[in-house]
């Protein structure tokens, strides 16, 4: 008989220990992913990508996106895309903030720095658009206004 109530009383007083100590929930990591549309490559694009025109893993290296803490200030992973554009990366679950970290001066414009938040066991989808600022200084009919074509400029030009 004593030897079952020390059984139930060791049992009784594991169930209280177990209950007691805090439980901590554990967060699995989410994902981020989209596509990076760097461009135009060339001055001129044309219907059917001109092969020479798409981005390169080079092109990519230019245009390098980074993650960064929520505030900013801390680099925590590099985006490196397929080349496609395509990329996915694992993530703890929290607020992020993307920033073009590129230093040349010709960028038109990104939609970058942006602020993501990556949820536990989800995708958050985010696509990152680059303009590289390269333009054609050439007039098309609709911009010429009566003017001839002999009379529109030729040379491609990157602001």
């Amino acid at each position: 008989m004593m030897m079952n109530q020390s059984k139930l009383l060791l049992i009784s007083a594991a169930l209280i220990f177990y209950n007691s100590c805090e439980k901590k929930s554990i967060l699995l990591d989410g994902y981020l992913k989209g596509k990076i549309s760097i461009g135009p490559i060339c001055p001129i694009e044309t219907i059917i990508p001109d092969s020479a025109c798409m981005p390169t893993a080079e092109t990519y290296k230019t245009y390098p996106v980074g993650i960064f803490s929520s505030d900013g200030k801390n680099k925590l992973a590099q985006i490196i895309p397929a080349l496609n554009g395509s990329f996915i990366i694992e993530l703890v679950p929290g607020s992020y903030v993307l920033k073009l970290e590129s230093a040349e001066p010709h960028i038109g414009g990104s939609n970058l720095p942006i602020q993501v938040v990556v949820n536990s066991q989800d995708s958050t989808l985010f696509n990152i658009t680059i303009d590289t600022g390269i333009r054609w200084n050439g007039l098309n009919r609709v911009e010429l206004g009566g003017l001839e074509p002999s009379q529109k400029q030729t040379d491609p030009e990157i602001f």
